[in-house]
């Protein structure tokens, strides 16, 4: 078997080793032992945008917020799924994930970065979020592993009843915001709820040919 190569890693703030890892031609970003993200298994990654794009049907130019570039699954399956007068706001906090990115993982994006409908922000996404008012039509989540988060404490105020607020109040009515998650958490689901949210939550698997492990998908409605 081919072995793991370490192609570079980053000490994020919290003093955890963020790796990027290389097998031939298959890519992992590791978050100390565990891993994050595989370039082989992008099926709930995936499906976080074409669900929430299937709710924009008929909506003209819409603009999305998608928080986490990893990969750039969810970017890729948007711009699929969107037409040529959608916008595609990428927020990013690890600059080190945009050079990968542009760098030791180009054939795994394969030019989206380049696709005019993207605008690429290295920084915050709840900064963006607590600055909007009625400006999304979508915000798509894939911070850190979900509601019950691995990589930042700080990732915790996008999940908490505060933050929920401010994506509520950042999306026009009858946007969506969508949410990714490594497992389950109907804490996380009453949250939603109670911060005015229509919601439903899509069990959906790993690989993009059904199988591997389940993920969470939220796909909460600002109703209107």
């Amino acid at each position: 078997m081919i072995p793991w190569e370490r192609l570079d890693a980053v000490t994020l703030e919290d003093g955890i080793e963020l790796k990027l890892m290389r097998r031939g031609r298959e890519y992992s970003i590791m978050l100390g032992a565990n891993e994050l993200m595989n370039s082989r298994l992008s099926g709930s990654e995936e499906a976080l945008a074409s669900l929430a794009a299937e709710r924009l049907q008929g909506r003209q130019a819409p603009r999305l917020l998608i928080g986490g570039l990893g990969m750039g699954f969810t970017l890729r399956a948007g711009l699929r799924a969107l037409d040529d007068h959608a916008s595609l706001t990428v927020a990013e906090l690890v600059p080190e994930v945009i050079d990968w990115a542009r760098g030791p993982m180009t054939e795994v994006f394969s030019g989206c970065l380049e696709d005019p409908r993207v605008i690429l922000h290295q920084g915050d996404v709840g900064a963006l979020i607590a600055d909007s008012e009625q400006a999304w039509d979508a915000i798509l989540l894939d911070v850190d592993n979900g509601p019950d988060g691995l990589t930042r404490q700080g990732n915790d105020a996008l999940y908490s009843a505060q933050g929920l607020a401010r994506a509520h109040r950042a999306l026009k009515p009858g946007g969506v915001y969508s949410v990714w998650s490594s497992a389950p958490d109907p804490a996380f689901t009453r949250r939603l709820r109670q911060a005015g949210f229509q919601v439903a939550e899509v069990p959906t698997r790993a690989s993009t040919k059904k199988r591997g492990a389940r993920h969470m998908i939220w796909l909460a409605t600002r109703p209107g």
